[in-house]
């Protein structure tokens, strides 16, 4: 596959791992560290355990994909265990970070964590991973549960992620796709990330023979799509349809936030007799998405969506939304439907199941890692299959050698609702497989 960048560094032994030096949190700027009281945590008795600090990125308030809810969420996790002793009685500190959706943002934020001397970096969101995994690797800080739309989340030895990424997202969108409709158009971001995305989408398509996809490229910030809204129903809806095969087109929209900005473009279209279909993958289309463009009388009634987890009306996640309800204070950012939000609850729980695992008064960075390196095992209540980061849990290919969660759902859109097409998580493992191989 072209634009994956390898990692050339060597993983270091661990008894070369330096802890950083800790800053005094006096010196974090306010309104960054979040802390719960002082002293002796609500639900503790009292005893001598260090508190655990870890940051939280995401791009907020830019002209392209912001996920402001990731920092809200891990602020309102933090509040939530340290209100009942902490973890395992260590107090969970919070640093957040704009990334800026930009190179120079992500680097920021990374070498900021290091500075600060973070345990982890934990459910964070960023494109730019060759900007922030290398001071990260640095530092020896652990990256967990990353959004999974960089390369780096997959193939540097200190990231642990918890999803399958965008590459899980697209393959089993093809394999969703692929009995379902007749031609598909796929309008994706003209970045390196977006330039992944066609042959992950065909190999899924390729699966039950079908022809590959049209690649509609569009830029991440336009402010409108109705070019590319025209140039994607035409061709998804080429050809006429025959007796045996009245399937629709499909157009798969992956624009992250500017999906919603393509599906108010592609509503506005004139109406013709072609038998379309919209579908997308679950990190750019939501139920709040759903509502905003009309509902059961939107252009996503019908959908066929991939996601990594879920839907988000599943009883699985309803600690999340007692948490979300209970210490997030009415913060609007935290919409409990949005992946960010989703990954980073993921995230935040393989945090504490790694640190109830290590029962040490002081964590570290290394410990951290060392446990996740050597089989500590995590559950989700169901929300993921088990995830664990041993080397035989590891897909292995080119490009995503670090990956451990294969598995994907699949979603569809009905009466305005956004319910699960199937009830089972799809394995996309040979998919994954196929489209490296198939770009070899």
């Amino acid at each position: 596959m072209t634009g994956w960048r390898r990692s050339s560094s060597p993983r270091p032994s661990w008894t070369s791992r330096v802890r950083a030096v800790r800053i005094p949190a006096v010196a974090v700027v306010a309104g960054t560290l979040l802390v719960t009281g002082c002293g002796v945590l609500p639900g503790s008795t009292g005893g001598s355990r260090e508190p655990v600090t870890v940051m939280t990125f995401a791009p907020q308030d830019t002209k392209a994909t912001n996920m402001p809810g990731m920092p809200a969420m891990a602020k309102a996790y933090a509040r939530w265990v340290n209100s009942h002793g902490g973890i395992d009685g260590h107090e969970l500190r919070i640093i957040s970070c704009n990334e800026q959706n930009t190179s120079t943002g992500a680097a920021t934020c990374a070498r900021r964590a290091a500075k600060e001397g973070v345990d982890a970096v934990v459910g964070s969101y960023s494109q730019h991973g060759d900007a922030f995994m290398a001071p990260l690797e640095a530092a020896r800080i652990p990256f967990i549960g990353g959004f999974g739309i960089s390369e780096e989340e997959f193939t540097s030895y200190l990231s642990y992620p918890v999803n399958g990424g965008q590459a899980a997202l697209l393959a089993g969108q093809g394999l969703q796709l692929a009995d379902v409709c007749r031609r598909v158009a796929l309008v994706r971001p003209n970045s390196l990330a977006g330039d992944e995305l066609p042959e992950l989408l065909n190999a899924g398509l390729a699966g039950s023979s079908r022809r590959a996809s049209t690649d509609i490229l569009a830029a991440e910030d336009a402010t409108d799509y109705t070019p590319q809204a025209e140039q994607a129903r035409t061709k998804a809806g080429a050809g006429a349809a025959t007796d045996d095969d009245d399937r629709p087109g499909c157009v798969t929209a992956a624009l992250g936030d500017r999906t919603e900005t393509f599906i108010d473009s592609f509503r506005r279209l004139p109406e013709d007799d072609r038998k379309i279909r919209v579908s997308s993958v679950l990190s750019s289309v939501s139920q709040s998405l759903i509502d905003r463009t009309g509902g059961r009388n939107g252009p996503l009634e019908g959908a066929f969506l991939t996601g990594w987890y879920p839907d988000a009306a599943d009883a699985r996640w309803e600690e999340m939304k007692k948490v979300i309800s209970t210490h997030a204070f009415g913060d609007n950012r935290i919409d409990p439907a949005d992946a960010g939000v989703q990954t980073t609850w993921i995230a935040y729980t393989v945090l504490k199941t790694v640190i109830q695992s290590l029962d040490s008064d002081e964590i570290s960075p290394g410990k951290i890692s060392r446990a996740l390196d050597t089989g500590v095992r995590v559950s989700t209540d169901g929300l993921t299959p088990p995830l664990r980061w041993e080397y035989e849990d590891m897909l292995g290919v080119s490009g995503f050698p670090r990956l451990v969660n294969r598995g994907v759902t699949f979603q569809v859109v009905r009466d305005g609702r956004l319910v699960a097409q199937r009830d089972t998580f799809v394995d996309v493992s040979k998919t994954l497989t196929a489209s490296v191989s198939g770009s070899d």
